[in-house]
């Protein structure tokens, strides 16, 4: 058997909303509560040895070059129609 090393915490006030998500996850990973809470304290803390998939759009932040081919395709979106709009 294996012996334990690791440091215990007993955690008191955790919000209902924090406990169904770490429940649900584990669930999903297959996962002791214990092992989901330590997973995402890793990755909260961004101590953890698996890469962060993230699947925002934050990579194209500051990413945007002038195009005037495409600014003149969509000008006629900006024009706006106050027939539409009554």
């Amino acid at each position: 058997m294996k012996k334990n090393t690791g440091i215990q915490y007993t955690l008191r006030g955790v919000p209902r909303a924090i406990d169904r998500t770490l429940r649900e996850q584990a669930v999903k990973e297959g996962k002791s509560i214990n092992h989901a809470a330590l997973a995402a304290l890793e990755r909260g803390l961004g101590v953890s040895s698996q890469k962060v998939v993230h699947d925002d759009m934050d990579d194209l932040i500051g990413s945007w070059e002038p195009d005037p081919v495409f600014d003149k395709a969509i000008k006629g979106f900006r024009t706006i129609d106050r027939d539409l709009w009554k």
